[in-house]
């Protein structure tokens, strides 16, 4: 089989296409011919090193990925040949609170992940596509579908008529946008492009804002909304903090994901989030348990991950640097078989 292996920390060109011998399902795991793969902020930072000391070498990247069972190894009951499934981004989560020990198996990190034609999963961090999507469309699903599924729905708990506010095109801040709007939600959208503002209208966003044109945007959606938006989808990190703790209403949540934004200014506002009782949660992702209730969901209300572009497997250079130029509105996918 053909898989991709991060050979150092030597960036996009350190990764090399090499051969290796298809491996074979032992007791309680299954094997899964992967048919593609999408792209996150994250597999970017891995690629060019950002995990320091931590990072193992040679690695498999990338941890969201979608494909067909070629067979399943002794004792696996519930998966036969031909099932379509995607795997969990934390096979060690099955449920539950999170936990050193459920976190400690990443894929595409502490493990290898799925740019590989073939890839053995435990049979638990499996779960089945949903009959709606593609296999393209499934492979948005593993991190940046549960991260928004996480932050909108679990633990950001919205309910009709709250208001949602979402940073950018990327693929957790439009799938934030659909679930918030699959909840009852009002939706404020930001973006640096008027184009893709327009996008954003086309997929349910209420009111957009942009942030280049409106820098003060977090004061100007908590005007609009007259007391403050209910949460925040924080992807930018400390570099858009400032204004997400304005845009929130007192007692509101921000739901702190991403690093996009860069470093923070010096002016910070976390005194007045303090005065204001807002909630700053951290959102790693989430269980198996939770992939399972994301995918029911969206089966039930017909949401579809919005792809940007599809990469063939001899392009994956291409499609890391599609990324890198922060061009696309959406996933970036790769069709690996």
């Amino acid at each position: 089989m053909k898989c991709y292996e991060l050979q150092g920390p030597g960036g996009v060109d350190a990764l090399a296409l090499v051969d290796k011998p298809v491996p074979q399902a032992g007791p309680g795991e299954v094997l899964v011919r992967l048919k593609a793969a999408t792209l996150n902020y994250r597999d970017l930072l891995t690629v060019k090193g950002g995990y320091g000391s931590r990072q193992k070498f040679p690695l498999v990247p990338v941890s969201d990925g979608a494909g067909v069972v070629e067979a399943a190894g002794a004792g696996v009951k519930n998966f036969a040949p031909g099932d379509r499934v995607i795997g969990s981004f934390f096979e060690s989560w099955l449920g539950g609170e999170p936990s050193e020990t459920r976190m400690r198996a990443a894929l595409g990190g502490s493990v290898d992940g799925v740019l590989t034609e073939y890839r053995v999963f435990p049979a638990h961090a499996l779960v089945r596509t949903p009959e709606h999507l593609s296999d393209i469309e499934a492979a948005a699903l593993p991190c940046a579908g549960l991260t928004a599924w996480s932050a909108v729905v679990k633990l950001g708990d919205i309910k009709p008529g709250q208001t949602v506010l979402t940073q950018g095109t990327g693929g957790v801040s439009l799938f934030a946008l659909q679930f918030a709007k699959m909840c009852g939600a009002r939706v404020i959208a930001t973006s640096s492009s008027d184009a893709k503002i327009a996008r954003l209208k086309q997929l349910g966003a209420d009111v957009t804002l942009n942030y280049k044109t409106t820098p003060d945007w977090g004061k100007k959606a908590r005007e609009l909304t007259g007391r403050g938006v209910d949460l925040v989808v924080e992807v930018g990190g400390v570099g858009t903090l400032n204004e997400s703790i304005r845009a929130t209403r007192i007692g509101g949540t921000i739901a702190f994901i991403g690093v996009l934004a860069g470093p923070a200014s010096s002016d910070t506002r976390l005194p007045l989030m303090v005065m204001q009782q807002q909630r700053l949660q951290g959102v790693t992702v989430g269980s198996i348990e939770d992939l399972q209730a994301l995918c029911d969901g969206i089966s039930l209300h017909g949401v579809k991950p919005v792809i940007d572009k599809v990469f063939a497997f001899d392009q994956v250079k291409a499609a890391f640097a599609h990324m890198a130029s922060g061009a696309h509105f959406g996933k970036i996918a790769i069709a690996i078989g």
